[in-house]
């Protein structure tokens, strides 16, 4: 079987760690560049870009962009693109010492521009929205999704031009071309816990940027496996970042 929480839960399972101090945000973090990492072992010099957002996908995001840069860099390349207002101070602090920089956001919010450059990267990580979200994707972030041809909720719409994800028969990871971007003409997309703009709970979405792979940290949500989330989200990875969770919300055969 396989379990999943909604969102509520697993916060509920956070609080009492986070109050004792517990670092799960860098242990997600730890998990999210591992995965990453795996992705990439074919390339000595991959190019990496991260969307992150103010919330703490922004941070896990940036942190692991922080532990891929030193993996990489210089060889490679690790750009942040900020979508939120403000971005985890810490986290992009340590991305920067490592050998991240940052790109202003204007560029990726234009569709005649986002979809060349989305091209020229191997791995794009999506740390834009998470489970504290609701109401769909706004702002910077929505603007971004839009530009890149992010795919509708309606998963058999598709996606548009300049991005095709698992849900509209685009390739996924594991697929014959192998686990790279420029075989999938494209980068790979890992989102950090849920792709951004998939409802954690019911698994709906207006307006999605789909995954090849999601790295969800505690406990699977349970959108990743209701509505539109197993066309969405791609092969589903769990991290462990030591939740005591209750009963789920869902079990699945």
């Amino acid at each position: 079987m396989t379990d999943a929480w909604t969102a509520a839960q697993i916060r509920a399972a956070e609080k009492p760690l986070l109050e004792a101090g517990e670092p799960l945000m860098q242990r997600a973090a730890d998990g999210l560049a591992g995965v990453v990492s795996g992705l990439l072992r074919a390339s000595s010099a991959p190019r990496i870009l991260l969307l992150v957002g103010s919330g703490d996908n922004g941070g896990d995001a940036l942190y692991a962009g922080a532990s891929l840069a030193q993996e990489f860099v210089p060889g490679g390349l690790v750009t942040v693109v900020p979508t939120g207002s403000r971005l985890h101070e810490a986290g992009l602090a340590a991305a920067l010492v490592a050998g991240a920089t940052v790109d202003a956001l204007g560029p990726w919010t234009d569709p005649a521009a986002a979809p060349g450059l989305l091209r020229e990267y191997d791995v794009m990580i999506d740390g834009m929205v998470g489970t504290g979200a609701s109401g769909g994707l706004r702002g910077d972030a929505r603007r971004v999704v839009a530009a890149l041809g992010g795919g509708a909720g309606s998963v058999g719409e598709g996606a548009g031009a300049g991005f095709v994800g698992p849900g509209a028969g685009g390739p996924g990871p594991s697929g014959p071309s192998g686990p790279s971007g420029p075989v999938l003409g494209r980068p790979l997309v890992v989102a950090v816990d849920l792709p951004s703009g998939l409802h954690p709970d019911d698994g709906s979405a207006e307006l999605v940027l789909p995954a090849d792979v999601t790295v969800t940290f505690g406990g699977r949500k349970a959108g990743l496996l209701r509505g539109s989330g197993p066309m969405l989200a791609g092969r589903v990875v769990l991290i462990d970042i030591g939740l005591r969770l209750g009963a789920p919300e869902l079990s699945t055969p």
